[in-house]
C-alpha cells in the first residue's frame, strides 16, 4: 500500500491504495465517485472515461501511480454551480440515453471533443466518439446532442452563425 494525493473534481484527496489499483476502482470504492462506470475493463468500452488534464483516458487501464501528479475531472465534476455543461444538457434535450449505463463515458469523450473544436464535423464526432460503446445503439442522438451542445456553446458566446444536425434530414443546417 502507499498514500497517493489526488486532485479530482478541483479537489484535493488522499488515499492509501496498491500502486497498481486501476484509477477507476480509486474513483468508485476509494473516494466515492459512482459516476465513471466499469464496462469490459479492458479499455474498449469507454463506460469509464474520465479527463486526465483535459484529456479523455480509459480509468480501468491508468494505474494510480501513473496519475497522481494531473488533474483529474469525472463526470461529477463536468457541471459548474451555475449549471450543466452544454453537452449535458443536450444529452437531457435530445433524449440521448436509453439504459445510460455508457453515458456517463460518452459525455466525458464528447465534452473533451467540444472543448478542443467547436464546430465538429461528423467526422470528427465519429473519430473523438471511436471509444465508446452504447449497447442500446444511442449513436444517432449521441451525433445530434454533440451537434446541439457546439451550437448553443457558440450561440452563447456571441456568435451569429449557429448550425445544427437533424437527424431526419441526416444534415447540418446554419443560420445566422
Amino acid at each position: 500500500m502507499a498514500n497517493f494525493t489526488l486532485t479530482v473534481n478541483n479537489q484535493e484527496y488522499q488515499t492509501d491504495v496498491d500502486p497498481e489499483m486501476p484509477l477507476m476502482w480509486v474513483l468508485r470504492d476509494k473516494l466515492g465517485l459512482v459516476g465513471t462506470r466499469y464496462g469490459c475493463g479492458i479499455g474498449l468500452c469507454g463506460a469509464c472515461t474520465v479527463h486526465l488534464d483535459s484529456t479523455p483516458v480509459k480509468s480501468c487501464m491508468l494505474r494510480i501511480s501513473d496519475v497522481q501528479d494531473a488533474a483529474v475531472t469525472t463526470i461529477e465534476g463536468l457541471a459548474s454551480d451555475t449549471g450543466l455543461q452544454a453537452v449535458q444538457q443536450a444529452w437531457i434535450d435530445q433524449d440521448v440515453a436509453q439504459c445510460g449505463y455508457c453515458q456517463a463515458g460518452q459525455i466525458m469523450s464528447a465534452a473533451a471533443l467540444l472543448a478542443s473544436t467547436p464546430d465538429p464535423t461528423d467526422e470528427d464526432i465519429d473519430a473523438a466518439m471511436a471509444g465508446n460503446y452504447c449497447r442500446c445503439g444511442t449513436y444517432v442522438r449521441i451525433r445530434a446532442a454533440i451537434h446541439a451542445a457546439a451550437a448553443d456553446t457558440r450561440k452563447a458566446n456571441g456568435q451569429n452563425e449557429v448550425s445544427w444536425w437533424t437527424p431526419e434530414k441526416n444534415t447540418v443546417e446554419v443560420s445566422s
